[in-house]
């Protein structure tokens, strides 16, 4: 009958170092994937809160920049409806005239 590898007085240290290792690193990539699951997870909280404030600020915004909000804004500045439009007229001759 023959002897298996893992019964060699020799071996045993290094496949008991092995093991450790490989524990150890098992340890760390667990490790590493429970806080990476709990980074995505906190993320997509904060994005869920930022959609919910931009869609409450998308409708203050609509209902700040309504038209009827300008209106009373402009008539709170002293602004007055303008009644007749009157327009300069700019002879021919002038500097200014569109050639």
């Amino acid at each position: 009958m023959k002897k298996l590898i893992w019964t060699s007085p020799a071996l045993r240290p290094i496949i008991f170092i092995l093991i450790l290792a490989l524990l150890v690193f098992y340890i760390f990539q667990v490790n590493a994937l429970t806080k990476e699951t709990y980074l995505i997870q906190s993320c997509e909280e904060k994005l869920s809160q930022l959609s919910g404030e931009n869609e409450t600020l998308e409708v203050n915004f609509s209902k700040v920049n309504s038209l009827a909000n300008i209106e009373n804004y402009l008539q709170n500045q002293n602004f007055e409806k303008v009644s007749q439009v009157k327009y300069i007229h700019i002879l021919e001759s002038s500097v200014a005239a569109n050639r």
